[in-house]
């Protein structure tokens, strides 16, 4: 063969591992059907994500919605029950935390009190094994010098280029934090994982370190995962947002398209103001809701498809008078919140929120336009409450944990069932005992005339309910419910296993 020959096969060669390369090193992390049980709870359901390298991710949601666990999941501090985690190809879910290529900071700094600044940073470093083909066991450890440089290094980068002989407890908070994120950096991980890291700072403090924080990332060019519940820090700081409730994954975006375009209502009302409808998609670009027929920019749905409606504060151009815009109303209230005024406007039978930079007082009669791209159309998470059975008797089917009254006719005892109950067959009670089970509510979202409440049960389910009562999270419930508004199914746990079984 000759050398030409020669050089094109090493080009190609040198071309194929390059590629191989970019493929490989586009997602770092991959989480594939994740599964997290506490005590008989699912605190994860069957989560799957993938991070890129140098991606500024966030995961965001409500307390106890699982993101915590997630990245403790990542770190290696817990065990999932089902699925697996991997970095850089590899899988790593039964690697031990300090073998992984991860660092954590704590919401709580968990600083060495008895080390000053310099040490704290340092700690990390000389436990490090390095590589060194001249050493006896073919790694040694760092040398002082070579400490020194990555600490001046990682305490120069969080703006701390002074402070090595400080006392820690000297500190403020803000700086304390930056310490740890220091400590976290200079053993140059190729993931940081950060839980919820400025929840202990003042909101000044706060402000300035989701700054300092985004340069940081922009400095160093590696992963961040962050953890947190506050939105506004989420929108500010992210490259993308992932949303998460109950354990499972609502929408992944990037901040903008989040807030935008929300992909359910649950998303829609945790992220930002937002006033939350249900209407009737006529047709496309055509969509019904309080009485009204209104342009939108929306299409694809069937014709009089049932749809969640969302129509931010900001988007509703407010005008004194009545008969100008699509609906005629009074304003209640009127907050200065800085830069604009925020009021709650009655307008066909709907508390209205809307926001301008001109104040409406209370009691003044205004009209309401809204444009067709203010109007952001989504299809409802969920139009029916499913639930597999078994009936226990006549009229009597249990679900949940519950012995309901349901009519059985054509039903033997015994026999499994798919329950379908409606969301207003479902009924509420504030004591737990006068229902036939128990269950928290975890959502609440005001649909105009209605409200549609989830509750989540002891027995790990969720009951969704339209109801025109009000409850509040975390309100302790009973649930009963309207038997004769639940349709049954018969349900064949055999055919559902084969169905499920892989195909060769």
């Amino acid at each position: 063969m000759d050398n030409s020959n020669k050089a094109t096969e090493t080009v190609i060669a040198t071309e194929n591992k390059a590629s191989v390369a970019v493929k490989k090193s586009d997602n770092i992390i991959e989480i594939k059907g994740i599964t997290k049980v506490f005590d008989g709870v699912t605190v994860l359901d069957n989560l799957s994500l993938s991070i890129k390298r140098g991606q500024f991710v966030t995961l965001l949601g409500p307390s106890g919605c699982g993101k915590t666990t997630l990245l403790r999941l990542i770190a290696g501090f817990q065990t999932p029950t089902e699925g697996e985690i991997y970095i850089e190809g590899v899988p790593i879910t039964s690697v031990p935390p300090h073998k992984r290529p991860v660092n954590t900071v704590f919401q709580k700094y968990a600083l060495f009190p008895h080390l000053n600044v310099f040490k704290n940073v340092a700690f990390g470093l000389k436990l490090k094994k390095i590589p060194d083909a001249t050493a006896k066991k073919g790694y040694r450890k760092l040398t002082k010098a070579e400490i020194e440089e990555k600490v001046n290094r990682a305490l120069k980068l969080v703006g701390l280029a002074d402070y090595g002989h400080r006392d820690v407890n000297s500190l403020s908070g803000g700086q304390q934090q930056r310490v740890a994120i220091a400590r976290a950096i200079v053993c140059e991980p190729k993931v940081l994982l950060l839980d919820e890291p400025l929840g202990a700072l003042d909101l000044k403090m706060r402000k300035e370190m989701q700054i300092e924080l985004k340069k940081m990332h922009e400095d160093l060019g590696i992963t961040f995962i962050f953890v947190t519940h506050d939105q506004e820090e989420a929108l500010t700081m992210s490259d993308v947002v992932v949303v998460i409730n109950d354990g499972v994954i609502q929408q992944i975006a990037r901040p903008k398209k989040i807030y935008d375009e929300p992909s359910n209502a649950f998303v829609a009302d945790f992220i930002g103001e937002s006033n939350i409808l249900s209407g009737t998609m006529e047709k496309d670009y055509t969509i019904n809701f309080l009485g009204r027929s209104l342009a939108c920019v929306d299409k694809g749905f069937e014709k009089n498809e049932r749809v969640d409606i969302v129509i931010r504060p900001e988007d509703i151009v407010i005008t004194t008078g009545e008969g100008h815009g699509h609906f005629n109303g009074e304003v209640l209230s009127t907050v200065f919140k800085g830069t604009y005024y925020e009021m709650e406007v009655l307008a066909s039978f709907y508390e209205f929120t809307v926001q301008s930079q001109k104040e409406f007082p209370k009691g003044t009669k205004v009209s309401l336009e809204i444009l067709p791209d203010s109007i952001h159309i989504m299809k409802k998470m969920l139009t029916i409450n499913k639930y597999i059975g078994e009936v226990t008797g006549e009229n009597r089917v249990e679900i949940c944990g519950g012995e309901f009254e349901i009519p059985t006719e054509g039903f033997s005892s015994g026999d499994d069932v798919i329950v379908y109950v409606p969301f207003n067959a479902v009924e509420l009670t504030d004591d737990e005992e006068d229902g036939v089970i128990g269950a928290n509510v975890t959502q609440s979202l005001y649909r105009g005339t209605y409200y549609q409440v989830q509750v989540y049960t002891d027995t790990d389910e969720d009951f969704y309910i339209d109801t025109v009562d009000e409850w509040d999270m975390d309100d302790r419930v009973g649930v009963r419910i309207n038997g004769d508004l639940v349709r049954l199914e018969r349900y064949d746990r055999e055919k559902e296993a084969e169905d499920e079984e892989p195909q060769s």
